[in-house]
């Protein structure tokens, strides 16, 4: 099977937008504002984004609402062409224990990280559909860490089963997490060494430990 190469799905949709002169509505499933802030400013330019942030995998509750409230800070702080706009669902931990009972184990990008990424992008189709967005997508594929065959193969199966239109992407191209990482400083974001969940803090903790106690 050939490799897809998912930014150039998404110039040709860019392409037929600029093409047809229109400005479409994209809901963007956001996972924090380092990540997001690549995508905002790259994807302002060609549509008018709502950010989705349902984040349930997120321990702890402090945690969620720090990563929100930075997210809720970048938008008000960065300038677009077109507007942006944010919605903030529900936090539910257990959503996400439940998704993930039996794969505590798992390693970190493995089974029990693909379950999260089917409720999170299941949940953002929905509400995409709700709203009547044009397009979904979503942030995660900007991390080197995340592999974005997976999730796009996971958001376009969720599109279609809510009869919306999944944006592909592959945000780490073209050097898009180098961008993050230099708008995350610019605009002084809260940068996380984990993805999000205790489990994935828990390893992230054993790594450092390793690090700082090397045998």
């Amino acid at each position: 099977m050939n490799k897809i190469n998912y930014q150039k799905e998404l110039d040709k949709v860019i392409a037929k937008i600029q093409k047809d002169n229109i400005i479409p509505t994209l809901l963007l499933h956001v996972c924090c504002a380092p990540c997001s802030s690549y995508c905002l400013e790259y994807l302002s330019e060609y549509f008018n984004i709502i950010v989705f942030y349902y984040n349930p995998n997120i321990s702890y509750k402090e945690e969620y609402e720090y990563r929100l409230s930075e997210e809720k800070r970048l938008i008000s702080e960065m300038k677009f062409k077109n507007p942006v706009r944010i919605i903030e669902s529900r936090y539910d931990p257990n959503e996400f224990f439940g998704v993930a009972k039996g794969l505590e184990n798992e390693p970190e990008g493995g089974n029990r990280c693909f379950e999260c990424f089917k409720l999170r992008l299941n949940e953002s189709c929905k509400k995409a559909k709700e709203i009547g967005a044009d397009y979904i997508t979503t942030t995660l594929t900007i991390s080197p860490l995340k592999n974005a065959q997976v999730l796009n193969e996971i958001g376009s199966a969720c599109a279609e089963n809510h009869g919306v239109n999944w944006l592909f992407s592959d945000f780490k191209k073209r050097e898009g997490y180098k961008r993050s990482i230099t708008l995350s400083k610019e605009y002084n974001l809260y940068r996380q060494n984990y993805c999000g969940c205790i489990f994935s803090k828990q390893q992230a903790e054993f790594r450092e430990n390793k690090n700082d106690n090397p045998d």
